[in-house]
């Protein structure tokens, strides 16, 4: 476990990379308004120790980033593209997209389960990245909640200021949104693994 201060110089250093070279030391020392290259350098072997970083020795720039270190999100559990189901929320597992994204709070996968995307698609047993946010544009491919138990994926449609959620198939019907209806997030991408 890191401490915030830990965690935050942590954040640095992955920004560093992100933008083509991990921080100096004395860079780091600056960004924290830190006295001395010491108390960097204590921050650097807590981090090691944790496993986070690898440091190699005798580089002004040998700051790497482990496996650990790297952002995984969530995968929350499946979501049908099908017939809408009960909404039960498990960690299934974790996917790296660190050099992605760099958002996880707002951000998280569900497995897809059912076709009734493949128009759009998105197959059975695809991750969809969903960004979090209760409202959608027209036309926006949406995770929605359409009574308090059963959570779907569609394409949301506005027609004459009426919303409703599209299949990407047309062996499934469009379902028109009441009160109890709620977008959970809309979707940013599929990921599909073949192996």
């Amino acid at each position: 476990m890191l401490t915030k201060k830990q965690n935050d110089v942590l954040m640095f250093i992955r920004q560093r990379i992100r933008q083509g070279l991990p921080p100096t030391i004395r860079e780091i020392a600056d960004e924290f308004r830190f006295g001395s290259t010491g108390t960097v350098r204590d921050y650097l072997k807590a981090l090691v120790k944790k496993g986070f970083i690898a440091l190699c020795e005798k580089k002004s720039r040998a700051i790497e980033l482990t496996e650990k270190a790297m952002l995984n999100i969530p995968i929350l559990g499946r979501v049908p593209a099908g017939v809408p189901v009960l909404a039960v929320e498990n960690v299934e597992d974790y996917f790296n997209v660190d050099k992605l994204f760099s958002q996880k709070d707002d951000l998280f996968f569900l497995r897809v389960h059912g076709d009734s995307m493949i128009g759009a698609g998105i197959m059975p047993d695809d991750l969809v990245l969903v960004k979090k946010q209760s409202c959608a544009q027209d036309r926006d491919i949406v995770v929605c909640r359409v009574d308090e138990e059963e959570i779907t994926v569609k394409i949301l449609r506005n027609r004459e200021n009426r919303f409703f959620l599209e299949p990407a198939n047309k062996n499934y019907s469009i379902i028109p949104l009441n009160e109890h209806s709620q977008i959970v997030g809309k979707v940013i991408t599929a990921i599909r693994r073949y192996i």
